[in-house]
């Protein structure tokens, strides 16, 4: 079904459904409540959730949607959708001037869950697998990215990658993303990270790589030029943020599918690559930067503390605190 409103469709706005709140029935008016405290959250949310939040029943959203002069949920979800898009805060697509502190931090983690939900019901579990499955097999993976947001993804995914024994890069410069490409060959994957899903230099080298034979995945949004380039498509649909041009949710969002994937990836790999992870983890936990070895502790104090009593510095079994000289 297209989000495309009929000719004659009816206004709506947030200001109509404020002014005309009054004259509805007590359960249509807990309707309105809940669209109006989180506007983006209700044009996500499902009939059923909807209802939920206003504790009445399904059919009273459909008279509601009536009352206002549209003839399905539908219709009356795409006009404010479409109104929020038109007339949205400038700070956040759910939050205006006036709002208070508790206001803010509401709509705020409302809205970010709810794009969260919407998520997780739009993605594909046979799409996830094929990107897994096709994962496990390459030879290696190039994670291409423009920009700070899918910069950061890019590399949190081949930060992953690496952990999961498997050859991968992160590659931010387009000269060397085209060198990427020419080299991955049969068995390797490029996988291209964009939100905006339109950036020239890296939808030419993932035209590059499908050209010497590489498998490429896109994680972005539906409907852009390298969605339409991509073999495997992991699909992002988020709302647009009112500030910035790949938002806090549609960073989640993204963050989301990359855990989802590793996940999966992880299962397919088996218990060698799981319990491999497991020994990264106890080796970072003794000798990593932020371990108590390193800083000159055995244990946590809450356990060198024993009964209670603090064992102090030069206790047997413990290191003492380096002395720090006086100037």
């Amino acid at each position: 079904m297209h989000d495309i409103m009929p000719v004659n469709a009816p206004l709506l706005t947030l200001q109509l459904l404020q002014r005309q709140k009054d004259a509805l029935p007590q359960a249509q008016r807990q309707v309105v409540d809940v669209i109006l405290k989180d506007p983006g959250a209700a044009v996500l949310a499902t009939v059923e959730q909807l209802a939920a939040q206003a504790g009445v029943s399904m059919p009273t959203i459909v008279r509601m949607c009536r009352r206002f002069g549209f003839d399905s949920v539908r219709e009356f979800m795409v006009a404010l959708a479409q109104t929020l898009a038109v007339s949205g805060s400038h700070l956040h697509r759910s939050v205006e001037a006036g709002d208070s502190t508790d206001a803010v931090i509401s709509k705020i983690t409302h809205a970010a869950a709810s794009a969260l939900t919407h998520l997780g019901r739009s993605l594909n579990p046979g799409g996830i697998d094929d990107v897994a499955a096709t994962m496990a097999q390459a030879s290696r993976i190039d994670c291409y990215s423009v920009g700070a947001a899918s910069s950061f993804m890019a590399q949190e995914l081949q930060s992953r990658l690496f952990r999961l024994g498997l050859t991968a890069n992160a590659i931010f410069d387009a000269h060397q993303q085209l060198v990427s490409a020419s080299t991955l060959g049969q068995g390797g994957v490029a996988f291209v990270i964009s939100h905006v899903g339109r950036m020239p230099y890296t939808l030419e080298a993932a035209r590059f790589a499908q050209e010497h034979g590489a498998t490429v995945v896109a994680l972005t949004q539906p409907d852009t030029p390298l969605a339409d380039l991509a073999d495997l498509l992991l699909p992002v649909s988020v709302p647009q943020d009112a500030v910035m041009r790949v938002g806090t949710e549609a960073y989640l969002a993204h963050l989301m599918v990359i855990e989802i994937l590793m996940v999966r990836l992880a299962q397919i790999l088996g218990p060698r690559v799981i319990g491999g992870m497991q020994q990264y983890k106890r080796l970072l936990e003794t000798h990593g930067f932020d371990s108590y070895e390193y800083m000159g502790f055995q244990q946590p104090v809450q356990a060198r503390r024993g009964d209670g009593k603090d064992a102090g510095p030069g206790t047997a079994g413990t290191k003492a605190r380096p002395k720090v000289a006086k100037r």
